[in-house]
C-alpha cells in the first residue's frame, strides 16, 4: 500500500518537490559549513600565519565536491521548473532564490580558492626567478580580490587581510626585480653634484664627469660565452606587468640624459670610451680628449659620440620587445625632445654660418642631421619622419638671416653706446668703401647705355666736383664703423633667398632707426654738457643722412624682388637724421647762449661805469664773454664744416653784442667818463671778437673767415656804428647820420639816435640844433 501510494505522488510530482526541498535545505547547510571552514582556514593563512597545507587541500577537494553538487541539483531544479512551470512557479521561484544564494557563495569560495592557488604559484616561481610567471600569478591574485570587492553582498572580514598580502607581495616582487635591474644597470656616479645648465660646465663639473661610469653586465654560461639576455627580458617584462617599467626607464633616462649624453653636447673636450669585458659586461666612460681646444663641438662630433652611446645600450640592453613596442622606443620618447634641443641650443645654433659664402658648405651638416636620424630609426629610437632637429638644420637660410640680424644689431648698439669723442676726418673727397657687386639686368645695361648716348645733349656747364659732397668735418670712428657694417649687411642680402633678404635689408633699416632713438636718449647729459660732443653728433647725423640718401640706390638692382621694385631705399629716413642733428646741435646752442647772457648780466647794466667796481665787473663780464667764445672756437675748430662753424660763433657773437648794444641804448645819462668806458669795452670786443673766428687748425687760413665777421655776426656794423658814437662829438654824428643816408642812419632809427645824443650830451643849443638835423 505504501508504494503504491509512493508511486502515486511521484507521478504527480509533490514527492520529488519534497525531495528537492530537503536536498536544498541539506545543500545549504553544507555550503555554510563549507565557508566557514574556507573562510578559517583563509584567515589562518593570510591572517593568522598558520601551516595547514593539508587541511586546506581537503577544503578546496570538498568546495569542488559541494560545487559539482550544486550543478547537478541546479540543472534538475531548472529542469523541474520547466516541466511544471505552470503549477509550481511561486514554489520553485522560492527554492531558486536560496539556490542563487549558495550559488554566489560558491563563487566567492571559488575565487578565495583562486586567489590561494595564485599565490602559492607566485611563491614557486619567485623563488625559480620566473620573474614573469611570478608577476602574471600576482595579476590573477588581484583579479580574484578584486572580483571578491565586486560582489555587494559580500562582507568577507579577510577582504583586507588578502588585500594586505597582495601588498606585501607585489612590494616583495618588485623588491627582486629592482635588486636585478640594479645587477644588469650598475651607474658610477661622482660624489660631487654634477652641474648640466645652458652653459659649458665648469673645469671642476668635467672633473666630476671623469668619473661617470655606466656597466651594463649580461648572465654568462657555464662554458663562459654569453647566453641570449633572457634574464633581461624577463626582468624587464615582469617589471611592464607591475606597470613600474616606465618608471625605472625614466629614472635611468634622467640619469644618462644629466651625466652623459649632454656633457657630450655641450663639451668639446669629452668623448665616450666603450669597453668589453667578458666578466664584467660592457663598460661605457667618459674620457677627455687632451688636444681638443675648440669651444664648440661640431654636429658631426656630437652625432658620433651620441650614436656610440645609443648603439651600445641598443645592443647590450635595449633592444627587447616589451608588447608592441621595443624598448628603445619608450626610452626614445622620454629623452628625444631634450636631448634634440640641447644639441639645437648647444650645438647647431654655433654652427649656423655667418657669411652667406659658407651657406653652401652647411649642406654637409644638413646630411650629416639626416643621417643621425635614420640610425636613431633603425634603432626604433625615433618613429616620426620630421623633427624639430632636422628641421632646424634645413632651415638654415632662415637661422642664418636671424643670427645675422641679431649679430648686427648687438654690434649697432655697442657702436652707439660706445665713446663719440673718438673721431676720424672726412674731406669732401670721401667716398664709402662700397663692394663691388655683380653687374645688373639688362634693363640696367640698357638705361646706362642711353645714357651714354645722351652725353651730346648736357649742357656746356657742369656742375663743380665738389657738388653734393660732404663738406670737411670729423665724426665718430663708431659712426663710420657703424656705416660700414650697414654696407657689409646689405652685402650678405645680395645673391641671398628672398627672405633672407628682406630680413637683412629691415635690419639694416632697423640699425638705423635704432640710432635715432638710441643715441640722443643713452648720450642726453653729455649731448648738453660738451659742446665737442653735440658738434660730433650734429655731423654724425648729416653724415648718415648724406650717406642714406644713394645707399638704397647703389644695393637695389642686386636684391631681389620686392627690393628691387622700389622698396630698397632709405631716402625717407633723410629728414629725420637731419632734424635729429639739427636740434642737437641747436640745443647747445642755446645752453652756450645763455651762459653768454648770464656773464653779461653781471655787467650791471654798464652803467655809472665810472665807479670802479662796476667798471671791474663789466670788464670781467666782456672778458668772460670772449674767453667763453674764444674757448668754443677751439673746441669746435677742425670738427664743424667750415660753414656751420662761421655761422654758429657768428650766431653768438652776435647775441653778445646785441645784448650790449641793448643795455647802452637804454642808458639815459652817459658822462664823458662812462661813454670812454664803453668805447674801451666795446672796442675790446671789436678787436678780439673776430678772433675767435678760428675753424681751420692752419693759423694762417683762419685770416681769411676774421675778415668775414660781417657776414656771419648780423650786428657786426651796428655795434661798430654805435662804438664810433661813443666818441664822437656832435658834427660827427651828423655827418655820419648824412641826412638819414649816412652809415649811422643804416643801422639806427631816428629816435635810437636822437636818445644816443641826449645821454651823451647835455641840453646846448648845440645838442638842439643837432637833434633838429636827425630826421
Amino acid at each position: 500500500m505504501a508504494s503504491f501510494v509512493t508511486e502515486v505522488l511521484a507521478s504527480s510530482g509533490k514527492l520529488e518537490k519534497e525531495d528537492l526541498s530537503s536536498k536544498i535545505s541539506s545543500m545549504s547547510r553544507k555550503v555554510e559549513d563549507t565557508k566557514e571552514e574556507v573562510c578559517d582556514m583563509i584567515n589562518k593563512k593570510y591572517s593568522d600565519f598558520l601551516p595547514s597545507l593539508q587541511g586546506s587541500e581537503e577544503l578546496m577537494v570538498q568546495v569542488d565536491a559541494v560545487s559539482k553538487e550544486m550543478d547537478v541539483l541546479k540543472n534538475c531544479i531548472d529542469t523541474e521548473v520547466q516541466q511544471n512551470i505552470h503549477v509550481a512557479v511561486a514554489e520553485y521561484a522560492k527554492l531558486k532564490q536560496q539556490l542563487e544564494k549558495n550559488t554566489i557563495i560558491l563563487t566567492m569560495l571559488g575565487h578565495l580558492k583562486e586567489f590561494h592557488n595564485a599565490m602559492e604559484e607566485f611563491s614557486k616561481a619567485l623563488l625559480d626567478k620566473k620573474y614573469v610567471d611570478a608577476a602574471n600569478q600576482l595579476e590573477t591574485a588581484r583579479a580574484s580580490v578584486d572580483s571578491l570587492k565586486g560582489w555587494k553582498t559580500s562582507q568577507l572580514p579577510l577582504l583586507s587581510a588578502l588585500s594586505s598580502e597582495l601588498t606585501v607581495q607585489r612590494e616583495n616582487l618588485i623588491y627582486h626585480l629592482g635588486d636585478e635591474w640594479k645587477g644588469l644597470v650598475i651607474w658610477r656616479l661622482p660624489t660631487s653634484k654634477v652641474t648640466v645648465g645652458s652653459v659649458l660646465p665648469e673645469p671642476a663639473d668635467v672633473k666630476s664627469l671623469m668619473k661617470v661610469e655606466l656597466r651594463l653586465s649580461h648572465a654568462c654560461s657555464k662554458d663562459g660565452e654569453p647566453k641570449p639576455p633572457a634574464l633581461l627580458h624577463c626582468v624587464l617584462q615582469a617589471l611592464a606587468i607591475q606597470g613600474d617599467l616606465h618608471h625605472k626607464i625614466k629614472l635611468f633616462s634622467q640619469v644618462l640624459l644629466k651625466t652623459m649624453l649632454k656633457p657630450l653636447v655641450m663639451d668639446p673636450s669629452l668623448s665616450v670610451r666603450v669597453t668589453e669585458q667578458q666578466s664584467e659586461g660592457t663598460i661605457l666612460a667618459l674620457q677627455c680628449l687632451k688636444e681638443s681646444h675648440e669651444e664648440r663641438s661640431t654636429p658631426s662630433q656630437v652625432y658620433t659620440k651620441l650614436l656610440l652611446v645609443l648603439k651600445t645600450l641598443h645592443s647590450n640592453l635595449l633592444d627587447v620587445s616589451i608588447g608592441d613596442k621595443k624598448l628603445s622606443a619608450i626610452l626614445g620618447e622620454m629623452i628625444w625632445e631634450e636631448i634634440s634641443q640641447c644639441i639645437i641650443h648647444e650645438c647647431l645654433l654655433h654652427s649656423i654660418p655667418t657669411n652667406s659664402s659658407q651657406l653652401d658648405k652647411y649642406n654637409t651638416v644638413i646630411k650629416e642631421t639626416e643621417e643621425f636620424e635614420k640610425s636613431l630609426k633603425e634603432m626604433e629610437y625615433l618613429q616620426c619622419d620630421s623633427t624639430d632637429l632636422l628641421k632646424y638644420a634645413r632651415d638654415v637660410n632662415c637661422h642664418f638671416a636671424s643670427k645675422k640680424c641679431k649679430d648686427v644689431i648687438v654690434a649697432a648698439r655697442k657702436l652707439m653706446t660706445s665713446k663719440m669723442h673718438n673721431t676720424v676726418k672726412i674731406t669732401p673727397d670721401y667716398k664709402l668703401r662700397l663692394p663691388k657687386l655683380p653687374s645688373p639686368g639688362s634693363e640696367v645695361k640698357v638705361k646706362q647705355e642711353t645714357t651714354k648716348e645722351g652725353i651730346t645733349m648736357e649742357n656746356a656747364k657742369q656742375l663743380s666736383a665738389w657738388s653734393l659732397c660732404l663738406p670737411a668735418c670729423r665724426i665718430s670712428e663708431s659712426v663710420q664703423q657703424l656705416m660700414e657694417l650697414a654696407l657689409n649687411t646689405l652685402c650678405e642680402a645680395v645673391g641671398s633667398s628672398t627672405q633672407c633678404a628682406l630680413q637683412l635689408f629691415f635690419t639694416v633699416r632697423n640699425i638705423f632707426q635704432l640710432f635715432y632713438d638710441v643715441v640722443p636718449t643713452y648720450h642726453k647729459e653729455n649731448l648738453l654738457k660738451f659742446p665737442h660732443l653735440a658738434a660730433i653728433q650734429h655731423n654724425n647725423c648729416m653724415y648718415l643722412a648724406h650717406h642714406l640718401l644713394t645707399l638704397g640706390h647703389h644695393f637695389r638692382a642686386h636684391l631681389p624682388q620686392p627690393l628691387s621694385e622700389g622698396v630698397a631705399t632709405f631716402v625717407d629716413m633723410v629728414p629725420g637724421f637731419r632734424k635729429l642733428g639739427a636740434q642737437c646741435f641747436l640745443a647747445q646752442m642755446n645752453v652756450q647762449r645763455a651762459e653768454l647772457l648770464e656773464r653779461l648780466s653781471t655787467a650791471h647794466n654798464f652803467c655809472n661805469l665810472d665807479d670802479e667796481d662796476n667798471y671791474i665787473a663789466a670788464s670781467k663780464a666782456v672778458r668772460q664773454v670772449i674767453h667763453q667764445l674764444k674757448q668754443l672756437g677751439t673746441v669746435w675748430q677742425d670738427v664743424l664744416p667750415v660753414g656751420i662753424y662761421c655761422k654758429a660763433m657768428g650766431n653768438l657773437l652776435n647775441t653778445a653784442i646785441t645784448e650790449v648794444i641793448a643795455k647802452i641804448m637804454m642808458l639815459e645819462d652817459i658822462s664823458s667818463e662812462d661813454g670812454e668806458h664803453l668805447h674801451t669795452l666795446c672796442q675790446t670786443i671789436i678787436e678780439e671778437g673776430p678772433l675767435v673766428f678760428i675753424p681751420l687748425a692752419e693759423e694762417n687760413k683762419n685770416k681769411k673767415y676774421q675778415e668775414e665777421v660781417p657776414l656771419y655776426v648780423k650786428k657786426w656794423s651796428t655795434f661798430k656804428e654805435l662804438v664810433i658814437v661813443l666818441r664822437a662829438n656832435l658834427q660827427e654824428i651828423v655827418d655820419r647820420w648824412a641826412d638819414g643816408k649816412g652809415p649811422l642812419a643804416m643801422e639806427f632809427s631816428c629816435s635810437e639816435v636822437k636818445n644816443l645824443i641826449r645821454a651823451l650830451f647835455q641840453n646846448t643849443e648845440r645838442r638842439a640844433v643837432a637833434l633838429t638835423k636827425i630826421k
